[in-house]
This record gives C-alpha cells, structure tokens and sequence, in this order.
C-alpha cells in the first residue's frame, strides 16, 4: 500500500546511484582526457626538438605517439557523449516516474476520500441535518405559544374589538365641527376704492329724539 501511494523508493535510489556512478565515469574521462592532451603538446614539442638537432627519425616517432594519443582523446570524447546521452535518458526517465508516482498518489488519495464520503452518507447526514432543524423548529414554536391567561383569549374576537374601534375613532373624527378659517383678504385693483357701506335710515324713536333736542335748543 505504502508503496503504491508514493512510488518505489528502492527504484527512485536505483536511478540516483546510476546517475552517481556515471557522473564519476565522466570525471574520470575528462581527467583522462587533459592527460592525454597534455600529452600531445609535450609529443610535438619534443618532435620540434629533434626538428632543430636533424633527427627526423626520432620526430617522426613523436608524431606517431602524438597521433595515437589524439586518437585515444577521440575515443574519449565519443564515450563522453555517450555517457552524457545515457544521463539524459535517465534524468527523463526518472522525471516520467516521479511523475507518473505523483498522479498515481493523487488518484489513491481522491479514491479514498470518495471511500470516506460516498453518496449514501451525504444522504444520511442531510436528513439527520433536516430532522434535526424540524425539531428545533417545533421547539421554538413551543416556547413562543402563549400561555395562562393569554392562552384563553380569543385572536378573531380580539381583532374584531379592534375594527369596531378604529370605526369608532373614525365617525367621531368625522362629526367634529370644521373649525372656522379666518377670512381672506379681499384683493382690490389699483385706483378703486372700497365703495362706502350706504348709512342705515334711523328709527322712529331716533327721529323724535332729534326733533326734541332742536325743540330744546331753541
């Protein structure tokens, strides 16, 4: 199970100890190799040498070592593009797998968690869910009823008590006397004046008590 979950360290340890082994074969060719470079240099420095003293033989035979030593440096070089080629390879190869250990992992796991969550379960808890939300539902309605005294009253009559009131407040708003505005001022045009209220003709008592007072006067 464990390595199913997350891959196969011995093969993971296998590539790592190859990649290690032919990283040391690398080094070892390329220090090989400045050897045998070095080699060659000092072969036609000597070849020059015997150039200068007139021993052509003995220059030739520098000449031959120094051909044989730049073609084991050719050889070198093709068995260090070979071992690089081979890294490649398995630095790709090693990618793949820790790659493809990575998705089986993510598979394993998203297949447990729909293991630990199916849809019977969902179901199970959602009705324990609404159950539950009923009760306390029912529990509150309970708790918010009326009781004692209140409990006897009666909401319909209490309503209609409350209509035969506000009618009341309705009718006694309507029999109340208007109250008595005071009057607007009356607007007169420009060069027209209020005609004069005409005098009231005096009564007949007034009229002798002014023919007495003249009487008198005289």
């Amino acid at each position: 199970m464990f390595t199913r979950l997350f891959g196969k360290p011995k093969e993971q340890a296998n590539a790592l100890v190859t990649l290690d082994k032919l990283n040391e074969t690398l080094e070892m060719l390329e220090k090989k190799e400045k050897v045998l470079l070095k080699k060659v240099a000092g072969e036609i420095e000597k070849a020059k040498e015997f150039t200068r003293a007139k021993n052509k033989r003995a220059a030739i035979q520098c000449l031959k070592r120094k051909r044989m030593y730049e073609q084991q440096v050719e050889q070198l070089g093709n068995f260090q593009l070979r071992i690089h080629d081979q890294m490649i390879m398995l630095e790709g190869a090693k990618a793949t797998t820790e790659t493809v250990d990575a998705l089986r992992t993510g598979a394993a796991a998203m297949k447990a968690m729909q293991k630990a969550t199916n849809i019977d379960d969902v179901d199970k808890t959602m009705d324990e869910i609404n159950e539950q939300t009923e009760n306390m539902k029912q529990i509150q309605e309970a708790l918010s009823a009326p009781i004692g005294a209140t409990a006897d009253f009666d909401e319909d009559e209490l309503e209609a008590e409350l209509e035969e009131l506000e009618g009341a407040e309705l009718e006694e708003q309507l029999l109340q006397p208007a109250t008595t505005a005071p009057a607007a001022p009356v607007h007169v045009p420009a060069g027209r004046q209020p005609a004069r209220p005409a005098p009231q003709k005096n009564t007949a008592e007034e009229d002798e008590l002014a023919a007495l007072q003249a009487e008198m006067a005289l």
